[in-house]
C-alpha cells in the first residue's frame, strides 16, 4: 500500500487536480445545457410554452 503524504502533498499532487478539474467541467456543462435548454422551452409562441398561471394541461396553448 502506498504512503498518502501529508496534506500538502496531496493538494499539491497534480491527480487531485487534474480529477476536481474534469469533475467541475461535467458540473458546468450539465448546469449550462439545463439552464439553456430551460430558457429556450419558455420562450414566447413555444410549443412548450404556456401562460404563466395556468395549469399544466394548457400547454400548446398560445398566448
Amino acid at each position: 500500500m502506498q504512503d498518502p503524504g501529508s496534506w500538502g502533498e496531496y493538494v499539491g499532487s497534480p491527480e487531485l487536480w487534474n480529477r476536481t478539474l474534469q469533475n467541475w467541467q461535467s458540473e458546468f456543462l450539465a448546469v449550462w445545457s439545463m439552464v439553456i435548454l430551460s430558457v429556450y422551452l419558455r420562450q414566447r409562441g413555444s410549443p412548450e410554452s404556456k401562460p404563466v398561471g395556468q395549469p399544466h394541461d394548457s400547454t400548446g396553448v398560445s398566448g
